[in-house]
């Protein structure tokens, strides 16, 4: 089957969604003015990206999995060699982690995490979520989704566009579960959880697997929605003005919204009509569609996964101060960021994923 077109709007959304969580992580929302609720709660470019992922995956291999032409096994080794790289380098760079987790855990705890987080496992145990890299525990949730999809994309899908939407909103109302019983049962005892509170369940809720896994078929969905829709349509252009509205406008209003709500699953609608709006041929494709971001937006996997990494590289080793760049931080410390994750996606991404390819081959 001929591979469907690239949808390059998309990838330039990603690097605004990968950039938004650095400055989630490394920054003062207020610096960004209007943008400050945006950045806030940056913490939604996670299940953006995981809708996105469930998405893009149906968009290229929904049609194949139906007819039967989408092989499990290459499938896997093809998202296996594609993220593993990456990952892998990040628990190398996070060994000065080390010392810090076996003294936050007990030694079994700290075992477990050794041997849970190399094999994307880490992020069912709720204290080892975050074990050595914080934003790791994404990988353990979206290698469980890989190995799901191929069952997903083989769904049968309703006929007609009201009954795809009606699924849709099925898994919507399923996602706001979650969030939902620990608002109403408060099992950490936390009277307002914001982004700073901490306890079990609430862990629980943010980095297993489980809670975020209607965000990714949500997105498989979506891509069934999509084939609906022209791609030179006006409706995309209203959809995707309208998930970008609603989306600023909830996230405005988010110190008046349950966190445990907001966090995840209320924002899937808008996220849907924001990668909708961008799927089509328009004035808003086009300008996510403009190459800087697209280029940005290639290497965001590597930018998301690797900045904790980089960015504690760039400061315990000094450069900025011995090169008299410090007055320019934190400004300075993010274009060596994403100049580094582009490092990274060309000089060690896309060489092992050829390499593990080759390797996997010869093994056949």
């Amino acid at each position: 089957m001929r591979k469907p077109a690239r949808l390059t709007a998309l990838t330039g959304l990603r690097c605004f969604a990968a950039l938004n969580i650095v400055f989630f992580h490394f920054s003062d929302p207020k610096w960004f003015g209007i943008l400050a609720p945006i950045v806030n709660a940056g913490y939604a470019s996670v299940s953006f990206f995981i809708l996105l992922s469930g998405f893009v995956l149906a968009y290229n291999y929904a049609a194949r999995a139906r007819k039967g032409e989408l092989e499990k096994v290459r499938f896997w080794e093809a998202r296996f060699t594609r993220l593993y790289p990456i990952y892998l380098l990040s628990l190398l760079l996070s060994w000065k982690m080390l010392p810090v987790e076996y003294a936050a855990h007990t030694h079994a705890m700290f075992w477990w995490g050794m041997t849970l987080t190399p094999l994307l496992l880490q992020g069912w145990v709720p204290q080892l979520a975050t074990f050595l890299n914080t934003p790791a525990w994404t990988m353990a949730a979206e290698s469980f989704y890989y190995l799901l999809f191929p069952w997903m994309a083989r769904w049968k899908r309703p006929e007609r566009l009201g009954r795809r939407l009606a699924a849709m909103f099925g898994v919507w109302m399923l996602g706001l579960v979650p969030g939902t019983l620990y608002i109403i049962f408060s099992p950490d005892g936390i009277p307002h959880p914001d982004r700073w509170s901490w306890g079990p369940w609430l862990q629980a809720l943010k980095y297993t697997p489980l809670p975020h896994l209607a965000s990714f078929v949500f997105g498989v969905l979506l891509a069934g929605v999509d084939e609906f829709i022209g791609r030179t349509s006006r409706l995309r252009t209203v959809l995707g003005v309208f998930g970008f509205a609603a989306t600023f406008t909830l996230l405005s209003l988010a110190a008046h919204i349950p966190y445990a709500i907001i966090h995840d699953g209320l924002l899937m609608p808008f996220f849907g009509c924001m990668i909708l709006g961008l799927s089509g041929n328009n004035w808003l494709a086009t300008g996510f569609g403009w190459g800087p971001l697209v280029f940005v937006g290639e290497a965001s996997y590597c930018l998301y996964l690797l900045h904790f990494n980089l960015w504690n590289l760039i400061h315990d080793s000094h450069i900025l101060n011995r090169t008299h760049l410090a007055r320019f931080d934190p400004w300075i410390s993010y274009v060596l960021l994403i100049a580094m994750a582009v490092i990274a996606l060309h000089f060690v991404e896309k060489p092992a994923q050829k390499q593990l390819r080759k390797w996997l081959s010869v093994w056949k």
